[in-house]
């Protein structure tokens, strides 16, 4: 597993929704002929208080998820609970949490981490779905967490699960 790419869209300058729906489109389109990925991992919508952000939330979703269908590449949806459980071990993580999981199991110098933790929210959502296609490859098994993979696999980790 390797960093490649870490950022934010940053569309707080235009006001008009249905165009920074059309710019997620774009800069996802961007993307993928720029990286060409095998998959996407994305958070699946969550249920929120505030009505009209998970509205906004679930078109910019869709329309990153259409970019992909477009190229033909297929789609992976986790559940926010799911990612955070992946990456720390605690389904009830906070986003810092998450974030410096990511930076330490990836090693990102401190310079590179993103202001916004929406990146590493991502990011997450790629490092877990990197997690379960790797149990699945390898092993055919299926981990709760971080934890039980780490107890179950201390030697794929330099010894970060063995017992003293």
């Amino acid at each position: 597993m390797k960093l490649v790419a870490l950022g934010v869209l940053r569309l707080d300058k235009i006001d008009d929704h249905h165009l920074k729906l059309q710019k997620i489109f774009e800069r996802c389109i961007e993307l993928i002929d720029g990286f060409h990925p095998d998959e996407l991992a994305i958070e699946a919508p969550f249920f929120g208080k505030n009505v009209q952000s998970m509205l906004k939330l679930g078109r910019a979703q869709g329309v990153a998820i259409a970019a992909a269908l477009s190229r033909k590449i297929p789609v992976q949806e986790y559940a926010p609970r799911k990612i955070k459980q992946s990456i720390t071990g605690n389904g009830a993580a906070s986003k810092e949490q998450v974030a410096a999981m990511l930076q330490r199991v990836l090693q990102i110098p401190d310079a590179d981490m993103p202001e916004k933790l929406d990146a590493t929210d991502g990011l997450a959502a790629a490092v877990c779905h990197f997690y379960q296609s790797s149990n699945a490859l390898t092993s055919g098994k299926s981990y709760s967490g971080w934890k039980s993979f780490l107890s179950a696999n201390p030697d794929r980790m330099g010894g970060a699960g063995k017992k003293s």
